[in-house]
């Protein structure tokens, strides 16, 4: 799985400029967008619900070309909804981009 992190950082910090408290404040709103998508994934029991969630997760990672979370993203729309690879993969990604500074 690709290091999300990097690539993340480099697009908040060219949307926030110099400012480390705003930075630290858009990462946080990053991820908890995308852990309410996974959620909403998780909780999806019919296509449709799992289309949209995906599609939003998808959406969120292109704004901030989260290259991985994007993948996963595009990989989840591919599955059926409740898919527990995708969902352990989207679940271990979120984990590490919080762990990450």
């Amino acid at each position: 799985m690709a290091y999300e992190g990097g690539s993340l950082d480099a697009n908040l910090a060219a949307a926030a400029g110099h400012d480390p408290e705003l930075v630290r404040e858009l990462r946080a709103a990053f991820i908890e967008s995308a852990e309410r998508q996974v959620d909403l994934l998780g909780r999806s029991r019919c296509d449709g619900n799992w289309q949209v969630a995906a599609m939003r997760l998808k959406g969120l990672a292109a704004s901030f070309h989260a290259e991985g979370l994007l993948a996963l993203a595009e990989e989840a729309l591919d599955s059926a909804p409740g898919d527990p690879l995708v969902l352990r993969r989207l679940h271990q990604m979120l984990s590490d981009l919080t762990l990450l500074p």
